[in-house]
């Protein structure tokens, strides 16, 4: 597979590209099954609409892996919470965790009633041709709990940060409950197909750096770590948004680092670039032009240079109405600009 030999940095034929939200509204074909399953949980929880919607992108883009359609929130339902989506609002929990108590409530083994998840990853790997690899994610520990602890989004994160200074200890304790289940969920992702792991910590930037490393990316590190020690055939892929002034001190065993939009690559290959194979990180936004786009891809590519250490994505996530003739423009020309 092209996209899991990248990420061990052997020779490939072209830089590989795969796009984070990938699958989702932008594409009409996506829609119409949305739509079938009339609302996101239920899509989410229906394995053959889940393998339809991961497959998509694949076939009508052509990208070099399929990513599981899931949602980073499966963890925390499974955990016993209220989740509910709300329009305009997005994700809703009507039963935060905000002290011990809340904690003890929670449920030890979320991952034994993800099997929607497992089924979802072997239908997808079945159809999935032989070449394409599929990736499997978690949200990372940070991002999880904010949203266990604020109970919805947040532009301040006040709640959770409050509880960081005050109740480090219940922090955690929290922390350390989510990191054991997102170790277990990403076993039996890998154990039902999937090629590689992302886990994605969204959250990232609203820490400073001091507490960015002990709240969030040493569990992060403990995960890729615990999953390299053993499966070490499988690539792991971190991905901490909003984190350009904290690479001189990134560490830990793992194969890929995810650069967003805001991190220049090339800052991002002179700290991390011998150690790690870099992934990203395009200004989603220019793919509403193809000129801005063939420019974007241009600049990153002498950057990074036509050849091994390097996974082409976005900075972010698909933007809902981006042009679905676009994204197939950006596939293609980032594997004619790279031909070995």
């Amino acid at each position: 597979m092209i996209f899991v030999d990248a990420c061990f940095r052997k020779k490939t034929p072209y830089t590989p590209i795969w796009m984070m939200r990938q699958a989702g509204r932008y594409l009409p074909e996506y829609m119409e099954v949305r739509n079938k399953a009339g609302d996101f949980l239920t899509l989410c929880k229906n394995p053959k609409m889940a393998a339809e919607v991961t497959l998509q992108p694949v076939e009508i883009l052509d990208v070099d892996a399929a990513i599981l359609f899931s949602d980073i929130l499966v963890i925390p339902l499974e955990m016993g919470m209220d989740l509910r989506f709300e329009k305009g609002e997005g994700p809703v929990f009507s039963d935060p965790i905000r002290n011990m108590e809340d904690l003890e409530r929670l449920y030890d083994y979320p991952e034994e009633r993800l099997t929607y998840v497992y089924e979802t990853i072997k239908l997808v790997r079945e159809k999935l041709p032989k070449d394409k690899a599929l990736i499997g994610f978690s949200g990372a520990p940070w991002t999880l709990a904010t949203y266990m602890v604020e109970g919805s989004g947040s532009k301040t994160y006040a709640t959770i940060k409050k509880l960081i200074y005050t109740e480090p200890e219940f922090m955690h304790a929290l922390m350390i409950k989510i990191t054991e289940a997102v170790k277990a969920y990403l076993v039996k992702q890998i154990e039902s197909g999937v090629n590689a792991v992302q886990i994605f910590d969204s959250w990232a930037s609203a820490l400073e750096k001091d507490k960015f490393f002990e709240f969030s990316w040493d569990y992060m590190v403990d995960i890729a770590e615990f999953l390299k020690d053993k499966y070490p055939h499988i690539p792991v892929i971190l991905f901490p948004k909003g984190v350009a002034g904290y690479l001189d001190a990134i560490y830990g065993k793992f194969d890929v680092f995810g650069v967003d939009w805001g991190t220049p690559i090339d800052l991002a290959k002179k700290h991390l670039g011998d150690r790690y194979v870099l992934q990203g990180n395009m200004e989603p936004t220019r793919l509403y032009s193809k000129e801005a786009t063939k420019d974007g891809v241009e600049k990153i590519v002498e950057i990074m240079g036509a050849k091994e250490g390097h996974i082409f994505n976005l900075g972010h996530g698909m933007l809902p109405d981006l042009p679905v003739e676009n994204a197939k423009f950006l596939v293609e020309l980032v594997h004619d600009l790279t031909k070995r």
